[in-house]
C-alpha cells in the first residue's frame, strides 16, 4: 500500500496566511523525510478553504523543497483553467519535479458552486467542458503545429513550451464521485480518484472499475496497472488513543463544515446545479470498533486506524490520499504523520 499526504488546510483565519502556507512547505518537507509516497494537492478559492488557494503555484514550491516523492493534483478544476496555459504551467512543474507529477483533473465540487461564478463560468458548462479541455491538454503537451478547434476552444499554436520531463506526458487521473463517472472512465482504462464513503462502499466501487475495464476488453496486466494507480482519499488523524485523536479532529471537522456550509447558503446560486455534503460523523458515531459499513474518517490510536487501514487494503485499496484538513495544531499533525510512518505503515509496505 501507498500513502499520500493530501494538502487539503482548511484555514479560515485570513491574519495568518503567510505563516500557514509557510508551515504547509515545512510539512510537505517532513512528509518526504517519513518516507510517505506523495503529496497531493486540491483548488478551492476564495474562502480559506485550501489556504494555498492555487495548486499549480504552490506545487512549485513543494517541487523544488522536495526530492523523491510523487506530486499529484487532487484535482486541478479544469473546467476553472485555459488547458494550453495548463499545459505550459504542468510542464514546466513536471521537469522542476523531474518526472515526479500526476495530473489529477475533474470539473470540480459542484457544492461550491460560487468558485465557477467567480471565474465566469457555470457547474453546468464545466461539465460540459472538461472533456474537450482534457483532449486539448494532451495535444499541447505531445504535439507540434496544434490546430485545435472544438465547441469551446479554438486556438492554434507551433508548440508548447517546455515539454513535460515525462514521455510523452504526466499521467492522468480522473476524480470520479459517482458511479456514473466511474464506468466511463474504466472503459478508457483511466486511473480514477475517488472519494472514501464507508469501506465496504469503497471496496464496491473498486469492484465495479476491475470489472468494467475487464469487460472492455483490458488485459488482466492493463487492469492492475490501473489499479495501482486509483488513490483513495481519506481523512485521517492518529493519536495515541482513540479518546484523544477524536477529541482532536472530530468536533473540528464538524465545524469546518457548517462553516462550509454558511458559506455556500449564502454565495451559491439558487438557480445552480448544487449537490449537498453529507455532514461528517459525530463522536457518538464512533464504536468500540471500527465500523466497515459507516463513512468512518480514520481517526482515532494508530492500533484503530492501522485496523482501518488493514480493512480498506482488504477490499482492494492499494493507495490512500490521507488529509487533516489543517484542523489540528501543528504539533499535533506531525506527530499524527509520525504515527503513521512509526506505527503503521511497516506493516503495510
Amino acid at each position: 500500500m501507498r500513502f499520500g499526504h493530501f494538502f487539503y488546510p482548511m484555514k479560515f483565519d485570513d491574519s495568518r496566511d503567510e505563516q500557514e502556507i509557510q508551515a504547509c512547505l515545512d510539512e510537505a518537507q517532513l512528509v518526504e523525510e517519513l518516507g510517505l509516497d506523495a503529496i497531493w494537492f486540491a483548488e478551492h478559492y476564495f474562502t480559506g478553504e485550501v489556504v494555498y488557494g492555487d495548486p499549480l503555484v504552490f506545487a512549485s514550491a513543494v517541487a523544488v523543497k522536495t526530492k523523491k516523492i510523487m506530486l499529484g493534483f487532487g484535482i486541478l478544476e479544469l473546467p476553472l483553467h485555459n488547458p494550453v496555459r495548463v499545459a505550459m504551467q504542468t510542464a514546466l512543474l513536471d521537469n522542476l519535479s523531474r518526472g515526479r507529477l500526476v495530473v489529477g483533473t475533474g470539473r470540480g465540487s459542484n457544492y461550491n458552486a460560487y468558485e465557477y461564478v467567480g471565474f465566469g463560468t457555470s457547474t453546468g458548462l464545466g461539465a460540459a467542458q472538461l472533456d474537450e479541455a482534457e483532449e486539448l491538454l494532451v495535444k499541447a503537451w505531445t504535439e507540434d503545429n496544434v490546430h485545435f478547434k472544438g465547441e469551446f476552444f479554438d486556438v492554434a499554436f507551433p508548440s508548447v513550451r517546455p515539454r513535460p520531463y515525462q514521455k510523452p506526458h504526466p499521467p492522468l487521473a480522473r476524480a470520479c464521485t459517482g458511479d456514473a463517472s466511474l464506468v466511463e472512465m474504466a472503459k478508457i482504462g483511466r486511473p480514477v480518484l475517488i472519494r472514501g464513503n464507508s469501506c465496504n462502499v469503497t471496496g464496491e466501487k473498486i469492484k465495479l472499475y476491475r470489472d468494467t475495464m475487464s469487460a472492455a476488453g483490458f488485459s488482466d496486466e492493463a487492469v492492475e496497472q490501473s489499479l495501482d494507480q486509483l488513490w483513495v482519499w481519506r481523512e485521517m488523524h492518529i493519536s495515541e488513543t482513540d479518546g484523544q485523536a477524536f477529541d482532536d479532529f472530530l468536533s473540528s471537522h464538524h465545524a469546518a463544515y457548517q462553516r462550509l456550509e454558511d458559506i455556500r447558503a449564502e454565495w451559491n446560486p439558487p438557480e445552480m446545479e448544487i449537490s449537498m455534503q453529507r455532514a461528517p460523523l459525530g463522536r457518538a458515531d464512533y464504536g468500540e470498533a471500527p465500523n466497515r459499513d459507516a463513512p468512518e474518517n480514520l481517526v482515532g490510536g494508530y492500533k484503530r486506524v492501522a485496523e482501518q487501514m488493514a480493512s480498506l487494503r482488504d477490499v482492494g485499496v492499494r493507495n490512500l490520499m490521507l488529509t487533516n484538513r489543517g484542523l489540528v495544531s501543528q504539533e499535533k499533525a506531525n506527530k499524527s504523520l509520525r504515527l503513521l510512518s512509526k506505527k503503521i505503515m511497516p506493516s503495510f509496505r
